[in-house]
């Protein structure tokens, strides 16, 4: 049955429009949008007048699993010891915890108006199958996402090679709301081996090339630990194997140099910031005021919230003296899941896919196309997100979601955390 919303104030980011206008919704994208359409029989007639309905928000690098680690005591401190806390959490995870935290780290952003993430994840002791454990716990949800095992030699390279098979199954098996994605980690470790067992598993992909995740300059010692083991940084090597383009997502950039952040940059690499994770890692400022024009937001290992990490990143930036534009932020992250999914993702238009938000945020301003920026800034937050849709369907309506219990997805995950937590201290 076709949706119709009417006298909802449609918002878009980039370039920033607010009207009040009507969409019909059909087979899961908008299918026409004018100041006021005429209904239809088969029309479900939805009246938002007095709301605001935007695009989904996208979290363009998220770590699910790392909701298992909420509130355990680091081992040490500053990044390292975040860093060591959450892979002895990795080293324990089984397949059945990758679907529990999945499913609650879905519902968080599922309550605070995302609709899409680009998740790495990492499991030594369940890599083959992790991917479609996390895709489980978040079908329940409702959400779209990209997954994506990391390939590491942190932990030998039986799990290495895992992670590359577990990578190629996974693209070649993920469809609708889902898909799969290649990731790297620990690049100052990483072998000459793995890079090109990466290369030669994307040019075994049948179709088009699988987007490459990778954290990059995160922990200021990895380049020298690169150049002391490989004689190159991590830049020049994933340069050297063509691992950096387009079809690249790389996340932290906090200790990069100017003439590194312009290589990536004009290789058209997409730059993701997480402002909140590296204040509270204490990894360092990154500088996404130079990071380009592909630069968007990741909530990393904190609360599936898009919006509120573009806030902070904004805060921060501005206070740093280097402004960054929130609203280009949002609008590239929904750039790049139209890219990965093949669909027009981010936009109120007719043909775009139904992902939408409906804000009870009332302006206490005038709210148009020149002070949106503002409102998103200083006003809206996840207590304003009142129903999600994706992919034309209602996943949360009216602060319930729709598919799921609250309270069985939150009891599933506490007990699996507190088993593997169990583990750890075993």
């Amino acid at each position: 049955m076709p949706t119709l919303l009417t006298a909802a104030t449609l918002v878009e980011f980039e370039p920033a429009s607010v009207e009040v206008g009507d969409l019909r919704i059909a087979q899961g994208k908008i299918v026409a949008r004018g100041p006021k359409l005429t209904p239809e029989p088969t029309d479900e007639v939805i009246d938002l007048a007095g709301r605001i309905v935007m695009p989904g928000l996208v979290s363009a690098w998220h770590q699910l699993h790392a909701v298992a680690a909420r509130g355990l005591k680091p081992r040490g401190t500053g990044f390292l010891g975040a860093r060591t806390a959450l892979e002895a959490v990795e080293d324990e995870l089984t397949l059945d915890d990758l679907t529990a935290f999945a499913a609650v780290g879905g519902l968080e952003g599922l309550l605070a108006g995302t609709t899409t993430l680009f998740d790495v994840h990492a499991a030594p002791k369940a890599t083959l199958g992790s991917s479609t454990a996390i895709a489980q716990g978040l079908n329940g949800v409702g959400l779209r996402a990209v997954v994506a095992c990391e390939v590491s030699d942190r932990t030998g390279a039986i799990a290495r090679e895992e992670g590359l098979e577990e990578n190629s199954i996974y693209c070649a098996r993920a469809r609708g709301r889902f898909r799969g994605a290649f990731a790297l980690r620990r690049l100052d470790l990483l072998s000459d081996d793995a890079l090109t067992g990466l290369v030669e598993a994307l040019a075994a992909v049948t179709g088009p090339r699988p987007l490459v995740l990778s954290p990059l300059a995160e922990d200021s010692r990895e380049e020298k630990a690169s150049i002391e083991r490989f004689g190159k940084t991590p830049v020049e090597r994933l340069l050297a194997r063509d691992l950096v383009g387009p079809g690249s997502v790389l996340s932290q950039n906090v200790h990069l140099s100017w003439p590194e952040l312009s290589q990536l940059i004009s290789r058209g690499a997409w730059m993701v910031h997480c402002s909140r994770s590296n204040q509270s890692s204490q990894t360092g400022n990154a500088a996404p005021g130079k990071f380009g024009v592909r630069a968007c937001v990741g909530s990393d290992v904190l609360s599936l919230d898009v919006l509120a990490e573009a806030q902070a990143a904004t805060l921060r930036s501005l206070d740093a003296g280097q402004p960054i534009d929130i609203l280009r932020f949002l609008a590239n992250g929904q750039r790049l899941a139209s890219e990965a999914f093949g669909l027009q993702v981010g936009l109120l238009r007719e043909g775009a896919v139904a992902d939408l938000v409906v804000s009870d945020y009332h302006p206490p301003t005038p709210l148009d196309a020149t002070t949106l920026a503002a409102h998103v800034l200083h006003g809206m937050n996840s207590h304003n997100v009142e129903s999600v849709m994706v992919d034309g369907l209602w996943r949360l309506w009216q602060r319930k979601p729709l598919a799921i219990d609250v309270l069985e997805v939150t009891r599933v995950a506490r007990d699996a955390a507190t088993a593997l937590w169990k583990r750890l201290l075993a």
